[in-house]
Protein backbone atom coordinates (compact mmCIF):
# COMPACT_ATOMS: atom_id res chain seq x y z
CA UNK A 1 0.00 0.00 0.00
CA UNK A 2 1.65 3.40 -1.02
CA UNK A 3 0.67 7.06 0.51
CA UNK A 4 0.72 5.77 3.73
CA UNK A 5 1.18 8.45 6.43
CA UNK A 6 2.30 7.75 10.33
CA UNK A 7 -0.10 9.50 12.94
CA UNK A 8 0.67 9.34 16.75
CA UNK A 9 -2.41 9.41 19.31
CA UNK A 10 -2.89 8.92 22.45
CA UNK A 11 -5.75 6.90 23.90
CA UNK A 12 -8.94 8.61 25.52
CA UNK A 13 -10.42 7.02 28.22
CA UNK A 14 -13.12 9.78 28.43
CA UNK A 15 -15.81 9.26 25.76
CA UNK A 16 -19.26 10.63 25.00
CA UNK A 17 -19.96 14.75 24.85
CA UNK A 18 -18.32 15.45 28.53
CA UNK A 19 -14.94 13.67 27.38
CA UNK A 20 -14.62 15.45 23.97
CA UNK A 21 -14.97 19.17 25.69
CA UNK A 22 -12.62 18.47 27.70
CA UNK A 23 -9.96 16.93 25.10
CA UNK A 24 -10.62 19.90 22.90
CA UNK A 25 -10.02 22.07 25.54
CA UNK A 26 -6.62 21.15 25.95
CA UNK A 27 -5.79 21.83 22.58
CA UNK A 28 -6.58 18.17 20.91
CA UNK A 29 -8.64 16.41 18.50
CA UNK A 30 -11.50 13.78 19.79
CA UNK A 31 -11.51 10.96 17.42
CA UNK A 32 -12.61 7.18 17.19
CA UNK A 33 -11.08 3.98 15.39
CA UNK A 34 -14.13 1.51 14.37
CA UNK A 35 -14.46 -1.41 12.19
CA UNK A 36 -12.05 -3.00 14.44
CA UNK A 37 -12.84 -5.81 17.04
CA UNK A 38 -13.56 -2.89 19.54
CA UNK A 39 -13.98 1.29 19.06
CA UNK A 40 -10.45 2.86 20.43
CA UNK A 41 -11.06 6.18 21.35
CA UNK A 42 -8.30 8.83 20.65
CA UNK A 43 -7.08 12.26 20.94
CA UNK A 44 -4.91 14.01 18.58
CA UNK A 45 -2.65 17.18 17.96
CA UNK A 46 -4.14 19.21 15.50
CA UNK A 47 -0.59 19.23 13.70
CA UNK A 48 -0.27 15.58 13.19
CA UNK A 49 -3.81 15.08 11.11
CA UNK A 50 -3.42 18.59 8.91
CA UNK A 51 -1.67 16.62 6.04
CA UNK A 52 -4.04 14.17 5.73
CA UNK A 53 -7.23 16.24 5.90
CA UNK A 54 -6.26 19.04 3.77
CA UNK A 55 -4.69 17.15 1.03
CA UNK A 56 -6.50 16.27 -2.45
CA UNK A 57 -4.70 12.84 -2.49
CA UNK A 58 -6.04 9.83 -0.48
CA UNK A 59 -3.81 8.02 2.35
CA UNK A 60 -3.70 4.91 4.42
CA UNK A 61 -3.05 5.66 7.62
CA UNK A 62 -0.93 4.06 10.38
CA UNK A 63 -2.32 5.08 13.34
CA UNK A 64 -0.29 4.75 16.42
CA UNK A 65 -2.34 5.24 19.76
CA UNK A 66 -0.63 5.16 22.53
CA UNK A 67 2.00 2.65 21.18
CA UNK A 68 -0.56 0.04 19.37
CA UNK A 69 -0.38 0.49 15.61
CA UNK A 70 -4.03 0.13 13.54
CA UNK A 71 -4.22 0.30 10.09
CA UNK A 72 -6.94 2.77 8.90
CA UNK A 73 -8.35 5.14 6.27
CA UNK A 74 -10.12 8.58 7.50
CA UNK A 75 -14.01 8.21 7.14
CA UNK A 76 -14.95 11.54 8.38
CA UNK A 77 -14.27 15.05 9.80
CA UNK A 78 -16.48 17.17 11.78
CA UNK A 79 -16.15 20.50 11.62
CA UNK A 80 -17.51 23.11 14.36
CA UNK A 81 -20.04 25.19 12.32
CA UNK A 82 -18.30 28.71 13.26
CA UNK A 83 -14.83 28.87 13.48
CA UNK A 84 -14.51 25.56 11.04
CA UNK A 85 -12.19 23.99 13.42
CA UNK A 86 -11.78 20.27 13.35
CA UNK A 87 -13.84 19.01 16.29
CA UNK A 88 -14.14 15.37 16.01
CA UNK A 89 -12.23 12.14 13.61
CA UNK A 90 -13.85 8.89 12.20
CA UNK A 91 -11.23 6.61 11.44
CA UNK A 92 -12.19 2.86 10.05
CA UNK A 93 -9.83 0.00 10.33
CA UNK A 94 -8.57 -1.69 7.44
CA UNK A 95 -8.86 -5.44 8.09
CA UNK A 96 -7.16 -7.57 5.81
CA UNK A 97 -9.03 -10.28 3.57
CA UNK A 98 -12.41 -7.67 4.55
CA UNK A 99 -13.59 -5.28 1.77
CA UNK A 100 -14.19 -2.12 2.22
CA UNK A 101 -16.00 1.50 0.35
CA UNK A 102 -13.98 4.43 0.05
CA UNK A 103 -13.32 7.09 -2.58
CA UNK A 104 -10.27 7.91 -4.22
CA UNK A 105 -9.58 10.74 -6.57
CA UNK A 106 -9.03 10.55 -10.47
CA UNK A 107 -6.28 11.07 -12.25
CA UNK A 108 -5.71 11.89 -15.85
CA UNK A 109 -2.85 10.68 -18.09
CA UNK A 110 -1.70 11.55 -21.61
CA UNK A 111 -2.37 14.83 -23.64
CA UNK A 112 -6.28 15.46 -24.78
CA UNK A 113 -5.73 16.61 -28.76
CA UNK A 114 -8.71 18.72 -27.86
CA UNK A 115 -6.91 20.88 -25.49
CA UNK A 116 -3.88 21.13 -27.45
CA UNK A 117 -6.47 22.88 -29.98
CA UNK A 118 -7.54 25.48 -27.49
CA UNK A 119 -10.25 23.09 -25.60
CA UNK A 120 -10.55 23.21 -21.68
CA UNK A 121 -10.19 19.74 -19.78
CA UNK A 122 -13.11 20.41 -17.23
CA UNK A 123 -12.90 17.57 -14.75
CA UNK A 124 -16.83 16.83 -12.93
CA UNK A 125 -15.97 13.19 -11.36
CA UNK A 126 -13.33 14.48 -8.73
CA UNK A 127 -13.19 10.91 -6.84
CA UNK A 128 -14.57 7.52 -7.71
CA UNK A 129 -16.41 5.25 -5.06
CA UNK A 130 -14.85 1.94 -5.20
CA UNK A 131 -15.23 -1.72 -3.01
CA UNK A 132 -11.24 -3.20 -2.52
CA UNK A 133 -10.10 -5.51 -0.16
CA UNK A 134 -7.52 -3.35 2.41
CA UNK A 135 -4.34 -5.08 0.54
CA UNK A 136 -6.03 -4.29 -2.79
CA UNK A 137 -6.41 -0.93 -2.24
CA UNK A 138 -4.65 1.76 -4.59
CA UNK A 139 -4.96 5.76 -3.49
CA UNK A 140 -5.41 7.05 -6.75
CA UNK A 141 -7.48 5.90 -10.17
CA UNK A 142 -6.10 6.65 -13.88
CA UNK A 143 -8.19 7.30 -16.94
CA UNK A 144 -6.72 7.91 -20.36
CA UNK A 145 -7.62 11.54 -22.09
CA UNK A 146 -5.51 11.07 -25.03
CA UNK A 147 -8.04 10.72 -27.21
CA UNK A 148 -10.18 13.28 -26.63
CA UNK A 149 -10.97 15.99 -29.10
CA UNK A 150 -12.86 19.00 -28.41
CA UNK A 151 -16.66 18.29 -27.09
CA UNK A 152 -15.88 15.12 -25.91
CA UNK A 153 -15.74 13.26 -22.57
CA UNK A 154 -14.49 10.33 -20.91
CA UNK A 155 -16.58 8.45 -18.11
CA UNK A 156 -16.35 6.15 -15.37
CA UNK A 157 -16.55 3.14 -17.69
CA UNK A 158 -13.29 4.89 -19.08
CA UNK A 159 -11.72 4.47 -16.10
CA UNK A 160 -8.11 2.00 -15.26
CA UNK A 161 -9.42 -0.04 -12.73
CA UNK A 162 -6.87 -2.27 -11.21
CA UNK A 163 -7.36 -5.88 -9.96
CA UNK A 164 -9.03 -6.51 -7.31
CA UNK A 165 -11.00 -2.60 -7.17
CA UNK A 166 -14.71 -2.63 -7.81
CA UNK A 167 -15.84 1.18 -8.86
CA UNK A 168 -18.95 1.82 -7.54
CA UNK A 169 -20.20 4.50 -9.78
CA UNK A 170 -22.90 4.09 -12.21
CA UNK A 171 -20.43 3.12 -15.74
CA UNK A 172 -22.07 5.91 -17.74
CA UNK A 173 -21.30 8.67 -15.70
CA UNK A 174 -18.75 11.74 -17.22
CA UNK A 175 -15.17 11.82 -15.49
CA UNK A 176 -14.06 14.94 -17.86
CA UNK A 177 -14.92 16.78 -21.11
CA UNK A 178 -12.98 18.53 -23.03
CA UNK A 179 -14.85 22.25 -23.33
CA UNK A 180 -14.90 24.16 -26.54
CA UNK A 181 -14.31 27.85 -25.35
CA UNK A 182 -16.36 30.69 -26.70
CA UNK A 183 -13.83 32.09 -28.86
CA UNK A 184 -12.89 28.77 -30.84
CA UNK A 185 -16.89 28.31 -30.92
CA UNK A 186 -17.53 31.51 -32.61
CA UNK A 187 -14.75 31.20 -34.91
CA UNK A 188 -15.65 28.04 -36.14
CA UNK A 189 -19.05 29.22 -36.79
CA UNK A 190 -18.10 32.26 -39.01
CA UNK A 191 -16.42 30.09 -41.06
CA UNK A 192 -19.26 27.92 -41.23
CA UNK A 193 -20.80 31.36 -42.21
CA UNK A 194 -18.56 31.59 -45.28
CA UNK A 195 -18.86 28.40 -46.87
Amino acid sequence: MSNKIVIKAESRPETGKKGSKKVRREGFIPGVLYGIEKNVHFSVEPSEVRHLIYSPDFKIVELNISGTNYDCILKDVQYHPVTDDIVHLDMLGLIPGKPIKLEVPIRFKGQSPGVKLGGKLSQTLRRAKVKALPEDIKTELFVDVSKLELGQSVRVRDIEVPEGMEVMNSSGIPVATVITPRALRSAAAAANKEK
